[in-house]
């Protein structure tokens, strides 16, 4: 697996960045999210789509596919295009926003899809609600989702699910959106395709002396001080200020965050030739701010204690099994924090199971091609997959 080479987190200057770091960082990442906004997908109008933009950055997709990354797009515009279609204006109605949704999703994704099919690329619709990437066990479910679209060679396209959403539970912003998807899936880089090209200390639209900052090592007051000074029009409701939240919440799980400008055509093949942009860093990896996340946040929900095999399969960073399990204990869902003891009961790892304790108690000390036989139906041959399991000093 190709690994890119970080952003140096002991600058504290974020004018200090060398140019060309967006592009390497483009060019070194495997994961990548990729988040579309109303203002760049809809016409000014607010009555087509830009069928030539979305072509374009079809073509942008699938060059980058050939390089072995693998990308996932959230998109907005269903809401846009389906007041149109309703003959809605711009209303704060809550059930006209949801119809609108409703209505314009289909049209969406019938543009994703045509723009792809040049490339042979199929468009796989996933809409996600608040508690989608809030509660573990709809959590898994997504990721799950989402891993087998990326096997089998689709583009993700995620939206958030409108229809359903309320003001009281909802992302409100693609930005956000797109940041949470970024931790669930452990993606390394997420690109806001914006109305501008990154962070201004002013907005450069009513201020000619805005300086552009290239790089930001940390989201701090003064940095949302900047995204609050900056303005973006059209038919969205996002702006630098969401943006910035969102690359916090990126940084925070080990994802590097760049803000740039999507209005032109082929928006990532300037990005890979230098256009200006803004990075702001990633503190770690995804996979250690996934550990981490595992290890000093989550609180077990029950307790498997396994066998010295399975103690050492784990000590060699391999899956725990269901043939290590001695015993069970508590009540807990699929997708729960558990803690793994070993026979003296000393806890030696956490992880995030994959089956509810009734059916680890039906499946303990069963070898993995036996699961289905008990169960009455194919599961996953892990309890806790390796990727999902930190080690306790």
């Amino acid at each position: 697996m190709e690994r890119r080479r970080p952003i140096d987190d002991s600058a504290n200057d974020y004018r200090s960045a060398a140019a060309g770091d967006a592009a390497r960082l483009l060019h070194g990442a495997r994961r990548i999210v990729l988040k579309v906004g109303s203002s760049l997908v809809i016409a000014p109008s607010g009555e087509r789509v830009r069928r030539d933009w979305l072509a374009g950055l079809c073509a942008d997709i699938a060059v980058l596919r050939t390089r072995g990354k693998q990308l996932v797009l959230v998109s907005s515009g269903a809401v846009a295009l389906g007041r149109l279609r309703l003959g809605f204006g711009r209303t704060a109605r809550l059930d006209h926003k949801q119809a609108a949704a409703a209505a314009g999703q289909a049209l969406l994704m019938q543009a994703w899809d045509e723009a792809l099919a040049p490339h042979g690329i199929p468009a796989a619709q996933l809409l996600l609600t608040f508690g989608d990437t809030e509660r573990r066990r709809r959590w898994l479910n997504a990721r799950a989702t989402v891993e087998v679209l990326l096997d089998r060679g689709a583009l993700p396209v995620i939206n958030e699910n409108d229809s359903v959403a309320t003001d009281e539970l909802r992302y409100g912003d693609n930005d956000r959106l797109s940041a949470r998807v970024a931790q669930m899936i452990r993606g390394d880089l997420l690109v806001l395709l914006s109305d501008v090209d990154g962070l201004y200390t002013a907005d450069p639209a009513r201020d000619p002396t805005a300086t552009h900052i290239p790089f930001v090592a940390e989201v701090t007051v003064e940095i949302d001080r900047f995204a609050g000074a900056a303005a973006e029009g059209g038919v969205g409701s996002g702006g630098m200020a969401t943006k910035v939240a969102a690359a916090r919440i990126a940084s925070g799980a080990g994802c590097t965050t760049i803000i740039t400008s999507g209005r032109e055509s082929h928006p990532l093949r300037r990005l890979a030739e230098g256009a200006p942009a803004t990075v702001v860093a990633a503190r770690g990896t995804p996979a250690r701010a996934y550990k981490q996340w595992i290890a000093g946040t989550l609180v077990p929900a029950g307790v498997l204690v396994i066998d010295a095999g399975a103690a050492a399969a784990l000590a060699a960073h391999k899956s725990l099994l269901p043939a290590g399990i001695v015993r069970v204990e508590g009540e807990f869902e699929r997708g729960s924090c558990l803690s793994v003891r070993n026979g003296s009961g000393r806890e030696i790892a956490r992880g995030i199971g994959r089956y509810s304790a009734e059916e680890t108690r039906v499946i303990a000390g069963c070898a993995s091609q036996g699961i289905e036989a008990r169960l009455g139906y194919r599961g996953p041959d892990e309890l806790i997959h390796r990727d999902d399991l930190v080690m306790v000093a």
